[in-house]
C-alpha cells in the first residue's frame, strides 16, 4: 500500500469531547496547533453540535479562528449532527471535510442526533448539496457498523444496503464505525475487503474502538483488509459515552504508526511535533 493512498485521521475532538472539566480554549488550540504540524491527512477537530449535548466542544468556531494553517497539508474535519450544524460548519472556510454519524442502528440514531435514521439520511442529502455549493466534502461514518449492543437487527447485508444508499447520494467517503468496541479482526476482514471492492470509488476507512489489549490485532486486520484510512487519537483516548467498557477508547495514534512503520509504510510525519504533541496531552487529559 503507498504512501499516497494512506490516510490517517488524527481525533483530538473524539479524544477531548467526552471530558468533564472544560479545556480552555487556548489550551485545545495549543494541542490542535502541534497535531497540525505533524503531518497527518486529516484532523478531526471539532463539532458543530448542540453545546448542551456536548459541552466541550461548545467553543469549536473560537478554536478554528486560532488555528495556524499556514504551514501544514493537514486538512481539518468537523463533525456536525444536524442540518443547524452543516450551516454553521460550511461558513468557515478553512473547514475540509463535515462528517456526519450515520447510525444504521435505529437506537442508537435517535441517542445519537435525537432523529431517526430516515430523517438523518434526509440530513445527509441536504449536507451533500451544501457541501457542493461551499467547496466541502462530506464524510459519512456508518456509525454501529460492526453491531450494537441495544439488539437492533445487524447483519452485512444491512452494512451494504446502507452504504449502497449512501453512496447512490453522492458520499465519496464512507467510514465504517464501530463505536463501541464490538468490531472483531474477524469481522474487520470479512467486511471491509467486500465494502472495498463493492464500492471501488469510494473511500472506505475505519473508526474503531478498542480495549487496549485488542489494538494492534484490529489494526492489522484493517490493514490487511486494504483500507486506505484509518481514525485514531493520541494514546487511544476518548470513546463512546454508550460504550459499556471504560477501557474502550479509540485505536491509539502511536500503535498504528508503530504498526505502519513495522509494515515498511513511509508516514512522512514529524515525529519531533509528535512527541511535543505527546508530551502536551497531560496538561489535556491529565
Amino acid at each position: 500500500m503507498s504512501q499516497k493512498q494512506f490516510k490517517l485521521v488524527e481525533c483530538p475532538r473524539d479524544a477531548m469531547q467526552g471530558l468533564h472539566d472544560f479545556i480552555p480554549t487556548g489550551l485545545k488550540s495549543e494541542y490542535l496547533n502541534l497535531l497540525l504540524q505533524v503531518g497527518f491527512d486529516t484532523l478531526d477537530f471539532g463539532s458543530f453540535v448542540s453545546p448542551k449535548a456536548i459541552p466541550q466542544m461548545a467553543d469549536t468556531a473560537a478554536v478554528l479562528a486560532n488555528l495556524d494553517l499556514s504551514n501544514t497539508k493537514t486538512k481539518l474535519l468537523a463533525i456536525v449532527a444536524n442540518l443547524r450544524g452543516v450551516e454553521a460548519a460550511v461558513q468557515h472556510q478553512q473547514i475540509n471535510y463535515l462528517g456526519f454519524p450515520f447510525s444504521i442502528s435505529e437506537t442508537f440514531q435517535q441517542r445519537n442526533t435525537n432523529s431517526s435514521i430516515a430523517q438523518s439520511l434526509n440530513t445527509v442529502e441536504e449536507m451533500l448539496s451544501l457541501c457542493v455549493k461551499n467547496n466541502k466534502e462530506a464524510v459519512v461514518y456508518l456509525s454501529m457498523g460492526f453491531g450494537n449492543p441495544y439488539g437492533d437487527e445487524w447483519n452485512y447485508e444491512i452494512v451494504e444496503q446502507w452504504a449502497d444508499v449512501l453512496v447512490s447520494k453522492g458520499v465519496s467517503i464512507l467510514s465504517l464505525a464501530d463505536t463501541v468496541g464490538v468490531s472483531t479482526p474477524a469481522k474487520i476482514e470479512s467486511i471491509l475487503p467486500q465494502l472495498i471492492t463493492r464500492f471501488s470509488n469510494t473511500e472506505i476507512g475505519v473508526h474503531l474502538h478498542s480495549t487496549p489489549a485488542g489494538r494492534f490485532e484490529k489494526i492489522a486486520a484493517a490493514y490487511h483488509a486494504r483500507v486506505k484510512r484509518i481514525d485514531s487519537a493520541l494514546k487511544g483516548f476518548g470513546g463512546c459515552p454508550m460504550a459499556a467498557d471504560d477501557l474502550t477508547g479509540n485505536i491509539a495514534t502511536e500503535d498504528v504508526i508503530s504498526f505502519l512503520n513495522a509494515q515498511g509504510e513511509d508516514l512522512n510525519l514529524n515525529m519531533d511535533k509528535w512527541n511535543e504533541t505527546m508530551a502536551l496531552s497531560g496538561r489535556i487529559f491529565g
